[in-house]
């Protein structure tokens, strides 16, 4: 179930916020220009379905984010908990960092969590199946996808080099729990 707990950026320990209600999170990470939403496939995806297959199940809501903002390319990014280079591919994400454009995923399946990192406060957002999430460029956020990922997030860019991320050196990240998935 998606979460939203929001902190003071010195008090991990102690949520000022905390919400699994969809239009909650949706309202309240509007208010820092964050996009969120939930969307429902037109026919099931199964496990291992093509890029292609998951794209038939959501074009609608593809190609009105695509209209919209200009994407150039979209595609299909998953890991299993089985994959052999889990822990690198999870540490390249879990320091601070932003990009020079808009991250946007929608989980197609499992889950992870974006934590971002706006003015004083962090929001830390548990993004699971059917939850797309839009950062803007230049906001600061890290990603964490646990110990045994399992997730698969269609991904929508501008330009090839945007997904590279641009990192700040602090050390806010550490300082905030790591992601352990919610019970079902």
């Amino acid at each position: 179930m998606s979460r939203l707990r929001i902190f003071n950026e010195t008090a991990p320990d102690a949520p000022l916020f905390d919400s699994r209600d969809g239009e909650v999170i949706a309202a309240e990470l509007n208010k820092i220009g964050v996009t969120f939403e939930r969307w429902q496939a037109k026919h099931p995806v199964t496990p291992g379905a093509s890029q292609d297959e998951v794209f038939a199940a959501y074009r609608e809501d593809i190609d009105r984010l695509v209209a919209a903002h200009g994407f150039k390319s979209v595609d299909v990014a998953s890991i299993a908990p089985d994959n052999p280079a889990r822990a690198e591919i999870r540490k390249k994400f879990l320091d601070e960092h932003y990009h020079k454009e808009d991250e946007v995923r929608f989980f197609v399946a499992g889950s992870g969590l974006f934590t971002l990192h706006v003015n004083d406060k962090v929001y830390e957002v548990e993004c699971v199946k059917d939850d797309l999430i839009a950062v803007p460029d230049s906001v600061k956020h890290w990603f964490d996808m646990g110990e045994e990922p399992s997730f698969a997030a269609i991904r929508f860019f501008t330009e090839p080099d945007g997904w590279v991320g641009h990192f700040t050196g602090t050390d806010i990240a550490q300082r905030f729990p790591r992601y352990q998935p919610s019970a079902a």
